[in-house]
């Protein structure tokens, strides 16, 4: 695929004329953006801004992968993840954060880090992106959960993953993308 970017700004860009907090909070901030868009008519833009996020797909030498059975409170369900979290800082050094992260929740460290790319969550109304990493060559440590942190860590198989993630039986986007991805690379 290719695009003419440039032109595709000039075309399709909508330029903020105003802004209004709606909300402040520990996690995202809430913003209320009066646009004009390529017409000239004017619209609302919600957005919610967001620090951005790292997430980790550890992968023992025998193909499981470490991840995590974690209560959502949204969805009011338990769901498997892989390892995750967001940055202190939108100036914090992903990979670091993803190291401390997967430390932090699951004890482990690793000796060789892969860039998987990343994705933004939710382009429509958020400019969270988040970067994911798979982890090879793993070291079982202490973990060091945050006081409001619960999580049941557990051993899966990658290609009972790549089957889970393929039958809907895993419904959260990033562990979905970084496990295809660590599949694709991984060759399974």
């Amino acid at each position: 695929m290719t695009f003419d970017l440039e032109k595709e700004m000039q075309q399709l860009r909508e330029i903020r004329t105003g802004t209004e907090d709606i909300f402040d909070g520990v996690i995202l901030n809430v913003k209320r953006d009066t646009v004009r868009l390529p017409n000239g008519n004017h619209s609302v833009r919600e957005v919610i801004r967001h620090v951005g996020a790292v997430c980790v797909v550890p992968v023992t030498d025998n193909g499981d992968v470490i991840v995590e059975r974690q209560y959502r409170y949204p969805f009011d369900t338990v769901i498997t993840e892989i390892p995750a979290g967001k940055l202190d800082s939108k100036e914090e050094d992903r990979l670091s954060a993803a190291k401390r992260e997967l430390r932090e929740e699951t004890g482990l460290t690793a000796d060789e880090w892969i860039d998987l790319g990343g994705f933004y969550s939710a382009p429509a109304y958020s400019d969270e992106y988040i970067s994911m990493y798979m982890a090879r060559g793993l070291h079982q440590g202490k973990q060091e959960l945050d006081p409001d942190e619960f999580l049941d860590v557990e051993k899966v198989p990658l290609s009972e993953l790549v089957e889970d993630v393929m039958a809907g039986r895993i419904p959260d986007a990033k562990t979905q993308t970084a496990i295809l991805k660590a599949a694709r690379i991984l060759r399974m």
